[in-house]
């Protein structure tokens, strides 16, 4: 059976072995699409440099598993034998990275190629001290009492490499000696049923790496997958341990999640799983819940406006993308408050943006930034409401003017939202903004002043030594 998937047809297994003795398979050149052209001339230049220099070297991951999918690769990540300081030495625009396992990052101008080395295979028991060149001293593997991998600087095979990654889809190899295609784990079966399958025990892994499971959800969502079986059923029994991954990097995966173009079908994994109520207890709750008897659609609704979007070639900034979702959770904590404190309407929204930042802070860290631009959208709803308001034009000179009235209009669907819609539209259509050159500086007052960019002065205060001190004149 072929995979509508992918554009060609893949080897036929009459049973598929296990992972851990799936035998290697190697797809000439004449039988797979992938060709250097379809490669990033930067990845091809490394990949020759590192083979005329000796070393093995791969292009691996996503690229391989895309380009054999008919899709266009977002970046290209490369695996060899050179160990993170010869690769430093190889390549001038190299630069060493990461704390659990050293990566390489190759900097040109418009792109930046990922250098990994290739991972062992060893245990934690098994692992001797490693002072060898480019690999940290003590032990390779180190992981908590729960079984998380907190370093990991153990270099192996590149089959040992294969088998150290998360997905048996990401795991497929490009040998540029010979332009074959690499199958250590079943990758190439796994694609052509379109299945997400981790290599090995599901539950060991998914406790390695927590973070593995919002991985599986964006894959399955963005590649139109289904998650194997019994990776399922472990994911839904580990969701709760996503919580302990760090919360800064838990906060990207997200954005990658909801911003992957799949972002409602994420949402929807994300619930069924229980990853969600691990990451935002809270705002689960409130989603579960009713106000005023009307359950609270507009997360998803919000979602499929974004992925529709996307699809169109539009952006969206991070506080854009967290005041669509969570605008209506913050706008009745804020009602809340208000009713409960005392506060005026723009105290009481301060404070709803400050407690849902510090009550997420243990799982997914907003950054401060993000949530000031947040709130400086929630706001601008409120001052979009009213027309034309007091000096309006000093409002659309604000920085977050743009991402409030887009917010409004992503979200107008009343009459009286898309006559507000309307009103600034023709606003701004008789009042065009200045270039942002000018903006920059300028206060509202408009004062040459304010304009001019104010220079430091210097401490020209030096120590004075009294006369009787050594070394002074006499």
């Amino acid at each position: 059976m072929k995979c509508e998937k992918c554009p060609f047809v893949f080897f036929e297994f009459d049973a598929l072995p296990t992972v851990t003795n799936f035998p290697q398979i190697i797809i000439p050149r004449a039988d797979h699409p992938i060709s250097r052209r379809n490669l990033s001339d930067n990845a091809v230049r490394a990949l020759y440099r590192l083979r005329d220099n000796g070393f093995l070297a791969f292009a691996v991951g996503g690229c391989v598993r895309d380009l054999l999918l008919g899709r266009e690769p977002k970046d290209f990540d490369l695996a060899t034998n050179a160990t993170p300081a010869q690769l430093k030495k190889l390549f001038r625009n190299c630069r060493l990275v990461g704390r659990r396992f050293r990566l390489a990052h190759l900097h040109y101008r418009e792109e930046i190629i990922e250098v990994a080395t290739f991972r062992g295979a060893a245990t934690v028991e098994e692992l001797p001290e490693l002072p060898a060149e480019g690999r940290s001293r003590g032990p390779s593997i180190v992981k908590d009492d729960g079984g998380m991998i907190l370093r990991d600087n153990l270099f192996g095979t590149p089959e040992e490499d294969a088998r150290r990654r998360d997905f048996t889809v990401n795991a497929l190899c490009y040998n540029i000696v010979d332009f074959s295609i690499i199958d250590y784990v079943g990758g190439l079966d796994d694609l052509q049923q379109g299945i997400i399958r981790t290599i090995g025990d599901p539950a060991v892994r998914f406790v390695e790496d927590p973070v593995r499971m919002l991985r599986a959800i964006r894959f399955a969502a963005l590649l139109g997958f289904e998650i194997e079986a019994e990776n399922w059923r472990s994911l839904v029994e580990l969701s709760p341990l996503c919580a302990n991954a760090a919360p800064p990097r838990l906060y990207e995966e997200m954005l990658k999640l909801l911003l992957s173009g799949e972002g409602e079908r994420c949402y929807q994994l994300l619930r069924r799983s229980g990853v969600f109520a691990a990451l935002f207890p809270a705002v689960n709750s409130w989603l579960e819940s009713e106000t005023d008897l009307f359950p609270h659609v507009r997360f998803g609704r919000a979602l499929e406006v974004v992925d529709s979007r996307i699809a169109a070639g539009e952006s969206f900034s991070p506080p854009l993308l967290l005041a669509l979702l969570f605008g209506e959770y913050l706008e009745e904590l804020a009602a809340t408050l208000r009713r409960s404190g005392g506060f005026s309407p723009q105290e009481a929204l301060d404070a709803a943006v400050a407690r849902f930042a510090e009550e997420l802070a243990p799982t997914v860290l907003i950054p401060h930034k993000v949530a000031l631009g947040m709130r400086g959208i929630l706001t601008g709803q409120r001052r979009l409401s009213v027309t034309p308001g007091r000096r309006p034009l000093s409002f659309i000179t604000r920085p977050d003017f743009g991402d409030a009235f887009r917010c409004l209009q992503l979200t107008a669907e009343s009459p009286e939202g898309k006559k507000l819609c309307a009103w600034w539209s023709d606003y701004l259509v008789a009042n065009p903004l200045p270039p942002a050159t000018i903006l920059q500086g300028a206060s509202e007052s408009g004062s040459p002043e304010a304009d001019s960019p104010k220079r430091k002065r210097r401490n020209r205060h030096r120590r004075r030594r009294s006369p009787g001190a050594e070394g002074s004149p006499q």
